[in-house]
């Protein structure tokens, strides 16, 4: 028996809205469908809900239309395979998407269950999520911050990349997978704080709007790491794969300098995105970041750019001085063919906020030191996501679309 668009309309008008999305006379899921496509045991739905907003709202709502699915999908005799629920704005742009394959095929078997605007879960195993990029459950883009050399403030780039993210209203995590130099308990403020484990998952710390983890927090903090390759390798695996990430849009990974056994595990373990590489202006550092770009080029990653870190020093006179020489790294990134996300420069608020882990504070004119600091980084962060964009449509886990009125 083969199930048509109209089943799964006709499925979805059994599906009651929440009170509060019930309006202009639309009381059902069906009311809110914009489009639809199966094949067999595939699906796919948009759903346009004004006034929803909430993710784990979104999350509930598509959860509900899977169970329905499903039971349809059963009673003809084709297991459901995949389901796509994309939640659509007015004019037509995907604000959320909720994916589901079958790795736990669902088992619904309730003719009641709760509001989808309710977040219980829904009775019965559950399809887990797939990722759309990155290899990690949940994950949709995973982007490595990376250096040739030490010193150059690549944890500094790292952590303010994820706290402008998550500002601008993205779910981001952040790793840090500087197995031999973790920076994140001090630059995130995270000494007083105890890592939690629960059901052999490592739990992330929630500080600044984003989900943090670091091998700080499990290791002896004065004490060396002095690991061989396997070692490193497997704390690596560890904290990527055995941390309750949860969904997110990004997550952000701050390796160690250099180009050593940690970058070569990331790529075997991940399906990353792309990376970032962080330079100063001077010469010296710009030899050592060409390698850590052909690193990444060398293990099948794009380079989604280049960050100028530290391009100019502003002192309490508001002056900017080139202690470095200003532009070397943009010069760098053109020379190589690579795209230049901007350059940060470095001022007494920025040293001061990273010291007492207060990473917001970057953001904000009052403890920035000026505008200038927040300016950069909110520019860094905007190019990034144009540079992730572009990588998703390449790399095929993101389609563009087309609007017909």
């Amino acid at each position: 028996m083969t199930v048509t668009k109209q089943d799964i309309a006709d499925t979805l008008a059994r599906i009651p809205l929440p009170d509060a999305l019930a309006t202009e006379g639309k009381n059902t899921l069906a009311d809110r469908l914009e489009w639809v496509a199966t094949c067999e045991a595939y699906t796919s739905l948009k759903l346009h809900l004004p006034g929803l907003e909430d993710k784990n709202s979104m999350q509930a709502i598509a959860a509900a239309a899977l169970d329905a699915i499903a039971a349809k999908l059963k009673d003809a005799g084709t297991p459901l395979q995949s389901l796509t629920v994309e939640f659509v704005d007015k004019p037509g742009a995907v604000i959320h998407t909720a994916r589901f394959g079958a790795s736990s095929p669902p088992q619904s078997t309730n003719t009641q269950r709760p509001a989808p605007g309710s977040q219980r879960p829904a009775p019965g195993p559950r399809p887990t999520p797939q990722s759309e990029s990155s290899g990690l459950p949940g994950v949709k883009f995973a982007i490595a911050v990376g250096a040739g050399k030490g010193g150059v403030g690549k944890s500094t780039i790292a952590v303010n990349l994820a706290v402008g993210l998550a500002r601008k209203g993205h779910a981001v995590g952040l790793m840090d997978g500087d197995i031999y130099g973790p920076s994140l308990p001090t630059m995130l403020a995270l000494h007083s704080e105890e890592q939690q484990v629960h059901q052999g998952k490592l739990q992330p710390f929630l500080v600044h709007g984003i989900k943090a983890v670091t091998i700080g927090k499990l290791v002896d903090p004065e004490k060396p790491l002095i690991w061989r390759g396997p070692m490193a390798h497997g704390a690596f695996k560890q904290l990527a794969e055995q941390t309750e990430w949860g969904e997110l849009d990004y997550l952000i990974i701050d390796l160690p300098p250099g180009t050593g056994d940690v970058p070569l595990t990331m790529a075997q373990t991940l399906r990353l995105t792309g990376a970032v590489v962080v330079c100063t202006p001077q010469k010296v550092a710009q030899d050592d970041a060409v390698r850590a770009a052909r690193m990444f080029q060398q293990l099948g990653i794009d380079v989604l750019g280049v960050v100028e870190n530290m391009s100019y020093f502003i002192g309490d006179d508001k002056k900017e001085y080139d202690i470095f020489g200003r532009g070397g790294a943009e010069q760098m990134a053109q020379r190589l063919g690579l795209p230049y996300l901007g350059a940060v420069p470095i001022n007494m608020a920025l040293r001061a906020n990273s010291d007492t882990g207060d990473a917001s504070a970057n953001f904000d004119l009052d403890t920035a030191g000026g505008d200038a600091l927040p300016r950069s980084l909110e520019r860094l962060v905007a190019n990034l996501e144009s540079q992730v964009a572009l990588a998703s449509l390449s790399q095929g886990t993101k389609r563009p679309t087309l609007n017909i009125s």
